[in-house]
């Protein structure tokens, strides 16, 4: 984890973010594997586009978020069964949290989740721009 706060401190020296810029995670799968202990310990990180892993190891670590959390998961997910999804998004702290199930296996992925993430991105980093440019 002390590899991704180092590229957080680096993205915050950069003018167009800056140092008390407004920061959001995304990441699915490995990416949530990734991104939940981040989150969990990363007071800078506001907001956070997780899903498509199991609970087994990120339960305990997803009680500890309270950021908003936007949770996409696969409902005919060959890899992770929708009661692990399910169990993963219920461990989950926060008071704004929201769950996206899409008919699917696990690749089959919608684009127009990926809008999604980032309109919910910029609606809670005060962001006006909610293009997935």
């Amino acid at each position: 984890m002390p590899e991704w706060q180092a590229v957080l401190d680096a993205l915050q020296q950069l003018p167009e973010i800056g140092a008390d810029g407004p920061v959001g995670y995304t990441g699915l799968g490995l990416g949530t594997a990734i991104g939940v202990p981040l989150v969990a310990a990363e007071p800078r990180i506001t907001a956070a586009v997780f899903g498509m892993h199991w609970p087994d190891a990120l339960a305990e670590t997803a009680k500890r978020i309270t950021v908003p959390i936007e949770f996409d998961m696969q409902w005919d997910n060959e890899r992770i069964p929708r009661e692990a999804g399910l169990a993963l998004f219920d461990a989950f702290a926060s008071k704004e949290k929201t769950l996206h199930a899409n008919a699917g296996r696990h690749f089959d992925w919608t684009g127009f989740e990926a809008d999604s993430a980032v309109r919910f991105l910029a609606r809670h980093l005060g962001r006006a721009d909610t293009s997935a440019a």
